[in-house]
């Protein structure tokens, strides 16, 4: 009766022309199930649902808890439909779960094997007459369509249950790094695939690709670096789409679907090389842009581009958000992209028209030899930006222990605003490499208010020059491999940085066999990618080197056995992914460190920002205000005025009030809950559910799922 109350409410306000009303998943989110990525198609991150309100939320319990057999980060969003639970664990297992108790149904993978990356969950597929139901799901290169009932791969689907991502992409891509973190998008009877790869030199392509859900055929292909007669082509130098150095601009982070008008959004990243682009003067169509594509054909209606050769690797980081907002007092439907850089963008959906100005504004040229920095870029009037664009002396950390060294290092690196990054001081990214906005996506409810979470965290980055051949003689073959390969983000000393998510390679002998660290060196895994192009002696002599078990002989490298023969041509290299921490791990910056803000795109003025999350040690000192910290997830928002959120590295989980931005309810998870929850009822219950797996930002490890009710 509550909920059909509710019902009647909201389209009684539609209609008066109040509010928009969200599109609801086909799949059945009106229903109470949170049958989608994030909610649904739109990426909305919303459930109607009214049962935990916030004048009851304080009573939340812990209704069950699942254990997973293996513990690590995830990132999974679950899905729920017709009471059971589809998620996936750390080492990328599939499973399906009683969504009332939290009891294992069926469970897909080999622990031992699925090492390959983080994986943040599933999609959902069913027939007309619901007598076949699929999972979707991504292992490895390899994408699965698993029976929702029993777990085992459909057989009728490629070959053996399987297609590998490689296909429709050319031969002399079929070895090359590839596989997908985030579900693939269905629309109607096509799965549209998100793809992670290489971001250095020599990356496969990035090309949109649909697949038919029942056959597993490849049914279209969006070409990214296009070819000649195509659209974009002369964005980039002629015949770049042959130049084996060049690659990427591929979507990872998922898409967004109107079904009523069957457009498919989707947010590209950078090219390869992320930080060089001397080989790929130009625009660079279609990377870093949001292409609007017709889901049944791949055909291109309209496309934005929010960073024209994107130097900095300003990939989109999450799927867009449909939502529908009131212009000139009238409904709106919109596509909102949120950026690392810390902006909103806002159009319309069917014509790209953007709600509000953007102005191309002019930026610095680059210092570095053979390097065409785009002489603009550009920049939304409104909304505000969400996340700091600036940083000088005074708005460093006050309670950092190492404040004078900070404050020399600032002092010393290229930090004014959008400085391409350089081989001399090096260059502060503000925000940094994780957003502003990351993976996590944002949240919107019907009355036109998008929420974000946001890191602000400054990174330092400096290229250096590739060493020559030459310069490596001296080294033994797997130090060749490890200099030309791994030095970047490990260190010429094997040191590591793990303050900046890179561990120490030191005596990895004493923690990892050999065979588990074989298999990260051929997958990948986190931000690390598979070393593919390697060959099998490379690869031993890169084993030996790191287990110090390399036999080595004064001048006995011989001329003919180039270690990194194969490596792509890349003539600069970035010294490492580097936060700008202090001594202890802090942030280098003031406070805060981590925010939430509710953006209202009806007239894209901010309601209001609070910091998320809290390192108490700090806030102490400063009255106790929170300082926010780096947050990896996203919120989750119900019709109730309630937002859901985790992410912190301070383990907590926490709900805030809409329409204020105050905290209501925060518990400890058993560890951090670094993914999106789910909201989602069963036989008249209303559940939350979080996956808490930790391992990120420096935080314990954890495998646990956990939902929580009202008693």
């Amino acid at each position: 009766m509550q909920r059909l109350q509710l019902s009647l409410i909201i389209a009684a306000l539609a209609l008066l022309g109040l509010i928009g009303l969200p599109a609801l998943s086909p799949s059945g989110l009106d229903n109470g199930d949170w049958a989608d990525y994030l909610g649904g198609p739109d990426r909305a991150h919303y459930s109607p649902l009214t049962q935990i309100t916030p004048e009851n939320v304080r009573n939340l319990r812990v209704a069950w808890t699942y254990n997973a057999p293996d513990s690590g980060q995830m990132q999974c969003n679950t899905i729920i439909v017709n009471g059971v639970l589809y998620g996936v664990t750390a080492t990328v297992q599939a499973f399906a779960l009683d969504a009332a108790t939290g009891r294992e149904l069926w469970r897909f993978g080999d622990a031992l094997k699925a090492w390959h990356s983080t994986s943040r969950g599933v999609a959902f597929w069913q027939n007309s007459d619901k007598t076949d139901q699929r999972i979707l799901y991504t292992l490895g290169s390899n994408l699965y369509a698993l029976n929702a009932k029993t777990g085992k791969p459909v057989p009728t689907f490629g070959t053996g249950g399987r297609v590998d991502l490689h296909t429709g992409l050319g031969a002399e891509h079929s070895e090359k790094f590839i596989i997908s973190n985030t579900p693939g998008t269905i629309a109607g009877n096509l799965i549209i695939m998100p793809v992670r790869v290489s971001e250095e030199a020599g990356a496969a392509p990035g090309h949109v690709r649909a697949f038919d859900v029942q056959t597993g055929k490849l049914v279209w292909t969006f070409r990214t670096i296009p070819h000649p007669s195509e659209v974009g082509y002369d964005t980039w130098p002629k015949d770049a789409y042959k130049n084996p150095n060049i690659g990427a601009a591929n979507c990872w982070a998922g898409m967004a679907y109107d079904p009523k008008r069957q457009i498919v959004y989707v947010p590209t990243g950078s090219a390869s090389f992320d930080f060089y682009g001397g080989n790929r003067k130009g625009t660079n169509l279609f990377a870093n842009c949001l292409l609007a594509l017709d889901a049944r054909t791949g055909k291109r209606l309209w496309h934005f581009q929010f960073m024209h050769h994107d130097i900095w690797d300003r990939d989109l980081p999450a799927p867009p958000t449909l939502l529908t907002i009131r212009k000139d007092g009238q409904p709106v439907d919109v596509v909102a992209q949120t950026t690392k850089t810390g902006y909103v963008y806002v159009f319309e959906r069917a014509t790209g028209k953007s709600i509000f100005p953007i102005r191309e504004m002019p930026m610095r040229p680059s210092e570095m030899p053979g390097e065409s920095a785009w002489p603009t870029q550009p920049i939304p009037s409104l909304p505000a930006p969400f996340a700091r664009q600036t940083l000088t002396a005074d708005q460093l950390n006050p309670y950092s222990v190492d404040k004078d060294s900070i404050t020399t290092v600032f002092n010393t690196i290229d930090h004014r605003p959008w400085s391409p990054i350089n081989q001399t001081t090096g260059t502060l990214l503000f925000p940094g490499c994780d957003g502003g906005a990351e993976w996590g996506g944002s949240a919107a409810d019907p009355n036109g208010v998008l929420y974000v979470n946001a890191n602000e965290m400054a990174w330092i980055f400096k290229l250096k020059a590739t060493p020559k051949e030459d310069e490596l003689a001296h080294l033994s073959p797997g130090q060749r491999v490890y200099t030309v390969n791994c030095q970047t983000c490990h260190g010429p000393d094997r040191k590591g940085n793990p303050k900046s998510g890179y561990p120490s390679l030191v005596d990895i002998g004493n923690r990892r066999d050999r065979a588990y660290v074989s298999q990260i060196v051929n997958g990948g895994k986190g931000m690390m990618p598979g070393f593919t192009q390697l060959s099998g002696d490379e690869k031993q002599a890169l084993l030996a080197f790191l287990f110090d078990q390399e036999k080595k002989e004064v001048s006995a490298y011989p001329t003919t056995a180039k270690a990194g023969a194969k490596t792509p041509e890349q003539p600069y290299k970035i010294t490492g992914y580097n936060r700008f921490v202090d001594s202890q791990g802090l942030p280098a910056i003031a406070p805060p460190w981590g925010t939430l803000t509710a953006i209202d795109l009806n007239t894209g003025q901010h309601r209001w920002q609070v910091p998320l999350g809290d390192v108490k040690a700090i806030s102490a000192k400063n009255g106790g205000v929170p300082t926010g910290t780096e947050n990896y997830g996203g919120p989750a928002v119900t019709a109730s005025g309630l937002l859901f959120i985790a992410a912190t590295k301070d383990e907590q989980f926490r709900a805030f009030d809409t329409k204020t931005g105050k905290v209501v309810w925060q518990t400890t998870l058993p560890a951090a809950g670094h993914a999106t929850p789910s909201v989602y009822q069963v036989a008249g219950k209303q559940y939350i559910v979080i996956a808490c797996g930790g391992g990120k930002l420096g935080t314990k490890k954890g495998n646990q799922y956990v939902a929580f009710a009202l008693p």
